[in-house]
């Protein structure tokens, strides 16, 4: 990376994390770009060089950290000896949901869209970051799998969506119940949408 595009990622960089800090604290309503801008110690139109506006530095802060959720819930997937992918499935999302519900802060700014389509979106806008791409991951678990999924992309996205959903109610307002009963019930829907899925 030269000098330029180093500097280019700093600036992109301290936005983002400027932005996450604000919209965190005092919430995207009532952060302005002029705040922003103004922590982070840049110009406005530098701002606009890498965001449209403030809703797009949001959705891409949620992809992003959607996709550092994914990739912890992954390198914590390593340390184990789980061979099938529903296993691995469901252990990753235990993992991600008891994260999401240690840091109240970041499940404010995810709320329900820990999306595979906003990650899809990560992938293609932050092809350049250091996170590990979590599409590439999943494309690697189910082409190791003995077991064979058709749409397997869409088989995540309606599980990324569900348990996104329904995680956040569980934790948030205890709706249908509390996360830990909740747990077991998403488990037997998540292995239910991966049965359907199986290729026989």
């Amino acid at each position: 990376m030269g000098k330029w595009d180093a500097n280019k990622k700093l600036k992109r960089d301290s936005l983002l994390n400027t932005s996450l800090e604000l919209f965190t604290s005092q919430g995207i309503n009532q952060t302005s770009i002029s705040d922003i801008v103004k922590k982070a110690g840049v110009a406005k139109g530098t701002f606009y060089l890498y965001f449209k506006d403030k809703y797009d530095i949001r959705n891409r802060l949620i992809a992003r950290k959607s996709n550092q959720l994914f990739s912890s819930a992954y390198l914590a997937l390593q340390k184990e000896h789980i061979s099938s992918a529903e296993d691995k499935v469901i252990f990753m999302m235990k993992h991600i949901l008891l994260e999401l519900q240690e840091d109240s802060k970041l499940l404010a700014l995810i709320y329900k869209d820990l999306s595979w389509g906003l990650f899809k979106e990560a992938v293609t806008n932050f092809s350049d970051d250091e996170d590990n791409d979590f599409l590439a991951i999943i494309e690697t678990m189910f082409e190791d799998s003995p077991v064979k999924y058709k749409d397997h992309e869409v088989m995540m996205f309606l599980i990324t969506e569900m348990v996104s959903s329904s995680g956040y109610s569980s934790i948030i307002y205890k709706q249908p119940m509390a996360l830990e009963d909740l747990l077991p019930e998403m488990e037997m829907a998540v292995r239910g949408i991966m049965k359907s899925y199986e290729i026989h």
